[in-house]
This record gives structure tokens, sequence and C-alpha cells, in this order.
């Protein structure tokens, strides 16, 4: 785990369910802000010991940027009570547009966060053009529940699977389902090279600065 800013973490850790036939690497990137009140963590895996011993002063909260990125947040809302926000999963229709599946195959739909959405725990449902009230914007990423958050407090910006880093510098994911459109996606995060971002911190891949970030918009 290192600092990157007062306040801000950064660390790593083995996906449990990877395999050898993934385009992604095994080890994904997680993120906490101490926000003065919240402790607030994005995609968590494996939050080291040392955050979690915040949680005596700090009310933890788990921000996912997508559905699938849950992560290990059912043992930290089971632990903590900690509250949820996160993009809807996706619907029976979603996965049938997304993979010409059939009804059949699509039931009631993706099973992320069952858990969650049966009851399980405090959810915060956000979409594209949200304010979530620790002072995060979404921005619309290549799917409608993969979402690109503005931290303005932080200068930076957080990514799911939209802004990644496979193994070749930032990009943008060109795994794109449905009618999706590189341009388009584009176009819809080219508003974030009118904020001052300092950072961009996406969950799979490094911490990176301003310049990846035009560049992988570019």
């Amino acid at each position: 785990m290192r600092e990157l800013q007062t306040g801000l973490w950064h660390w790593k850790a083995p996906h449990p369910e990877w395999s050898s036939d993934e385009v992604w690497p095994q080890e994904v990137s997680s993120y906490a802000i101490d926000d003065g009140t919240r402790l607030l963590l994005f995609d968590p895996l494996a939050v080291p010991d040392e955050l979690l011993a915040l949680t005596a002063e700090r009310e933890p909260v788990v921000v996912l940027t997508v559905p699938w990125h849950e992560r290990g947040t059912q043992a930290l809302a089971e632990r903590f009570g900690a509250p949820v926000f996160t993009p809807r999963p996706d619907s029976a229709q979603d996965l049938i547009d997304k993979f010409g599946i059939t009804a059949e195959q699509a039931g009631d739909g993706s099973s992320d966060l069952r858990w969650l959405r049966t009851g399980g725990g405090d959810a915060h449902w956000y979409g594209p053009g949200d304010r979530l009230p620790f002072g995060a914007q979404a921005f619309a990423g290549r799917e409608r529940n993969d979402l690109v958050l503005w931290i303005e407090s932080r200068r930076a910006v957080i990514a799911g699977d939209t802004l990644a880093d496979f193994g070749e510098g930032l990009g943008l994911n060109e795994w794109l389902r449905g009618d999706a459109k590189r341009d388009q996606i584009v176009a819809g995060l080219r508003p974030l090279l009118d904020l001052p971002v300092e950072l961009v911190l996406p969950t799979h891949g490094e911490p990176v600065d301003r310049a990846a970030l035009e560049r992988a918009l570019s």
C-alpha cells in the first residue's frame, strides 16, 4: 500500500476469480480516501489492516465503479454495516442485448450483488450524471453501469473497466458490447479534460497523471 496524497491510498491484490485466459492482469487496484468523516473504499479487495483500523474513527463507505467489481464488498458490508454506492447490475434485458442470449438464459438478470439487491445491505444506486454525497460526480463510460468518477477534492478520476491498463498503458477499454462506439464513449468523457484532473486511478493498472488521460481520450 502507498499513500498518493495525504489521506489517499492505493493498493493491489490478486483477484480470487482470475484465470489465465483473462485479458487483464491478476493483480487489481483498489483505493481509499479519508475525507475526515468517512473512509471511502473504491472497488475494495483485501483492504489493508492499517486502513481497516481507521474505521474506529471514520464511517466506512464502499463505492463501486461497476457492479461486477464486487470484490470484498459483501464482507465489508457485513462486518462494518458499510453502505454501498454502486451502479445497478445488468437486468435480464441488458444481458440479452449484450450477449445475444435467450430470455431463459438471462433469467432474472445478473447475479452481481444479488445479496445487496435482496436486502442484504444498505444499497445506494447511482448512474451517469449523478452527484454522490461525498463529493463524487459520475460520468458515463462504455456501458450504462461502467462509470468513471470525478473526485473534486482530490482532483482525481477513478475508473472501473472503461479506462484501464491491461499492460500497455492507460487506454479506453476496446471491449465494447452492443451498439457502443468508441467515438461516442470518448465524447462522453472529454468533459473530464475541462476539469483540473491531476490523478487518474484505474482499478486495473497503476495510478497515472493527467497526460495519460489526455492520451487515452485523444
